[in-house]
């Protein structure tokens, strides 16, 4: 795991590969908001930019007067089922909260890498970003697909290219510690 930030810049490349779990990144250049309605459009429509390379943040933003006001993920989960195509298509970072299915964990190997973000934390992405243009207008300011600027937005790599997955990990190590703890009283229980 890495003390400084690793320094990445969209459209990302096969350096993504060699990230691992817990990383810290700060990520710079332009990503795509997506949430469930805009992958539905690209997935009848098509990708409304170049795929290779691009990052896709799960997020349905507040936008005023052509400014980003708050930029807080969405639940990345909810996106299981419609990454795929993404990938596929060249799409090598997905950044959103809460992980990702088992599924996309086998869809990243080899290919890119889910970044989290902290969920409450919507003024503090917003301030790392400057708006560049939409597509899809037409579902609404939460679903479009919004073209946003980063500088240096700190992430944590969540899900890397070999497989690992820090929100698997703390599962299975809450698992086991409930197991180990199951039916003991608590300290200072009498």
């Amino acid at each position: 795991m890495s003390t400084q930030p690793i320094q990445l810049h969209t459209p990302l490349g096969v350096e993504v590969l060699v990230l691992k779990a817990g990383d810290h990144i700060e990520l710079s250049g332009i990503v795509y908001t997506a949430r469930d309605e805009a992958h539905l459009r690209m997935g009848e429509k098509g990708i409304p930019f170049d795929p290779d390379g691009a990052v896709i943040y799960h997020c349905g933003p507040v936008i005023h007067n052509d400014k980003v006001i708050a930029a807080g993920p969405t639940t990345s989960a909810r996106m299981n089922e419609l990454s795929g195509f993404l990938i596929d298509k060249g799409v090598r970072g997905l950044i959103g909260k809460g992980g990702m299915g088992e599924m996309v964990r086998g869809q990243l190997k080899g290919k890119g890498v889910y970044f989290a973000f902290t969920g409450g934390c919507a003024a503090l992405a917003a301030s790392h970003m400057a708006l560049k243009g939409v597509f899809y207008e037409d579902l609404g300011m939460a679903e479009a697909v919004w073209v946003i600027k980063l500088d240096r937005l700190p992430l944590v790599v969540g899900i890397d290219a070999h497989g690992n997955d820090i929100f698997e990990a703390a599962r299975i190590n809450a698992e086991k510690a409930f197991r180990s703890y199951s039916g003991k009283p608590c300290s200072g229980s009498q």
